[in-house]
């Protein structure tokens, strides 16, 4: 922002390496969550009631979705939260130097050398991706959370554009069955990790009702005809059985703590929920086992059709909760 000089000098310092790609030369660092917060929190907020520059460039609308703060605003308060991937931040040319022997980056407010042509403090980095997680970190009061951070320095309104498009519209979204898949990995219990056990489980068994009907990852398996709902799905539907709220049950978990068990009024909606406290996943699967032998063998030629007028597993799967419910 041009103009008189505005507020009293401000600058940041934080370690910095230089990358040379053919867009041309950019920056990673790491710096603090605060201390990014502090110098993009205008640009942040103003997402919330209007178009950001980048967005009226490419004629778009993509505004600060107040939800998706909310949710993140509680996931980083999980035992195990992180944000891997870089936030991608542009700051204009005359607010940053950087030093080659040092290794560091400096953004300040006041231009080099002079006193004039300030810029606020609050809007030295304009944000190209990541404005979700800055505000969801912006009531975290928590252990050190520093943030990886991709810096374009002088890059003008086109090349901003670009960017963005590459990162927010051409992206490929995560495959959420392979999400599921990856509990397996974990060495601590949780909610997700024994859904996916009991899903695999029963896609596995040659005498299961749902014996290769599941497409593991969420595509198709080669050589196998007949499936019809996704490992996401399946998991999903039973997860609503154990746990109103899956993520903080398996912070709680991991944390080393005990997670509340069901009263008689919730057991309604959660029916599985103390057998998964009781360490009864093997329970867990022979309820639905049982459940969907007793559907296939009441009606087998509908069990089996793909058909949309057919009842097929799939869709008895995604009214899981209220057939358990059904009395």
């Amino acid at each position: 922002m041009s103009g008189s000089f505005i507020e009293d000098m401000k600058s940041i310092s934080f370690p910095c390496l230089k990358i040379t790609q053919p867009i041309g030369d950019f920056f990673v660092g790491v710096i603090g969550y605060r201390a990014l917060r502090d110098i993009s929190h205008f640009d942040v907020r103003r997402v919330l009631r209007e178009e950001r520059d980048v967005e009226r460039y490419l004629g778009i609308q993509r505004p600060l979705n107040p939800a998706r703060v909310r949710e993140l605003d509680k996931y980083v308060r999980f035992y195990d939260a992180t944000f891997p991937t870089a936030i991608i931040i542009a700051v204009d040319a005359d607010a940053a130097s950087f030093s080659e022997t040092r290794r560091e980056m400096t953004l300040c407010n006041v231009i080099r050398d002079t006193r004039e042509n300030s810029i606020l403090f609050k809007q030295i980095a304009r944000v190209l991706d990541g404005q979700h997680r800055i505000d969801g970190l912006s009531e975290y009061n928590g252990p050190d959370f520093d943030l990886n951070v991709t810096v374009f320095v002088g890059i003008d309104i086109a090349q901003q554009a670009q960017i963005f498009a590459t990162v927010n519209l051409e992206q490929t979204k995560v495959n959420k069955s392979l999400a599921y898949d990856l509990f397996e990995l974990s060495a601590s219990r949780s909610p997700q990790k024994t859904c996916h056990n009991v899903v695999v489980a029963l896609d596995q068994d040659p005498s299961s009702p749902f014996h290769h009907m599941i497409k593991r990852l969420g595509t198709a398996t080669e050589g196998r005809i007949g499936e019809t709902l996704t490992q996401a799905t399946f998991v999903e539907a039973l997860l609503k059985l154990i746990s109103f709220d899956p993520r903080q049950d398996r912070d709680v978990l991991l944390r080393g703590r005990s997670i509340p068990a069901a009263n008689q009024a919730q057991l309604r909606d959660l029916p599985l929920r103390n057998l998964f406290i009781q360490d009864g996943d093997l329970l867990i699967a022979k309820v639905i086992w049982n459940y969907f032998e007793a559907v296939r063998r009441r009606w087998p030629l509908a069990w089996k059709s793909s058909d949309s007028r057919g009842c097929s597993a799939g869709r008895l799967l995604i009214t899981l909760n209220e057939l358990f419910k059904a009395k």
